[in-house]
């Protein structure tokens, strides 16, 4: 599932192309989309702005109306020039926006919700801007204290509630946990005063690093970034833990251990030396 992070580039990549131009085409193979563009033409609105909160993007039409869509696993946003090929089959078009210098498609887009400003406000499961790690609005300490009231459940159970830190995916989770040296199934009631407070600061800081401005996705969002948590410039060094089960700590050498967390049944990595249990105990993997 894409995460805050591509979600970011992929907004700030649209609001280049789309913004402040007239919009000359809108399509959709959902109904409610076509049916809020039959009633209410997007075609000579202008894009406002292109923002991300969290793991949803939010495209703003001069008329009022807000395009929310969230991607889950399979959806993605591409960007490309009148008469350039595709990089997806035109079956997997969910969503076109047109402008006279670009055409910014929606392949597989699993949600897609039309709001208005008060819809838009009403809507929980978006996440306001406060809550996001990447917004100039984050509150550090409001986060930590959001965390600290999930005190009985596991910490990287925790770090992907939206409403605690939106934006943090199953990958940044993993990372996290370990460049904190914090156990992921540990409980939050056991962290030291000081660790939630580092999970925060490590959240932001892993998170920040990956929307750095790159040419690469100055136009086109479909060739993405590789994500990097280790500053190694080798591609096959850009993560300490996420998807290295059996392989050594890039620290300690210790074997990396993985397993399947919480009511979502997650995969989790980890590193049992670097990140031990607040008790000693051992946890399988």
């Amino acid at each position: 599932m894409p995460e805050g992070d591509t979600l970011f580039r992929t907004a700030r990549a649209l609001n280049r192309a789309l913004a402040g131009k007239p919009i000359t085409g809108f399509r959709s193979t959902y109904p409610l989309l076509t049916r809020f563009h039959d009633d209410t033409p997007l075609t000579g609105q202008f894009v406002d702005r292109v923002e991300s909160r969290g793991k949803w993007l939010l495209i703003h039409f001069s008329g009022g109306a807000t395009l929310a869509t969230h991607l889950l696993m399979s959806g993605s946003w591409h960007i490309y020039r009148p008469g350039e090929s595709w990089q997806q089959a035109r079956a997997n078009m969910r969503i076109l926006i047109e402008n006279s210098d670009y055409l910014a498609v929606g392949f597989r887009v699993p949600v897609a919700q039309m709001h208005t400003p008060q819809s838009l406000a009403r809507q929980h499961r978006i996440p306001k801007p406060s809550l996001d790690l990447l917004r100039p609005e984050f509150d550090a300490e409001a986060a930590r204290l959001r965390l600290l009231a999930c005190a009985r459940e596991e910490v990287a159970d925790v770090l992907l509630h939206q409403e605690v830190l939106a934006g943090v995916g199953n990958e940044f989770k993993s990372e996290i946990c370990f460049v904190t040296g914090i156990n992921p199934f540990c409980r939050v009631a056991d962290l030291a005063p000081q660790q939630a407070a580092s999970l925060i600061a490590a959240a932001q800081k892993l998170i920040a690093a990956n929307v750095l401005e790159d040419s690469s996705d100055m136009i086109v969002t479909y060739k993405g970034n590789r994500r990097r948590t280790t500053h190694q410039s080798d591609p096959g060094e850009s993560l300490w833990v996420y998807g290295r089960k059996g392989q050594p700590c890039r620290r300690c050498g210790e074997p990396i251990r993985k397993r399947i967390q919480g009511p979502d049944a997650r995969v989790t990595y980890w590193c049992p030396r670097c990140q031990p249990m607040p008790d000693g105990s051992d946890v399988d993997g």
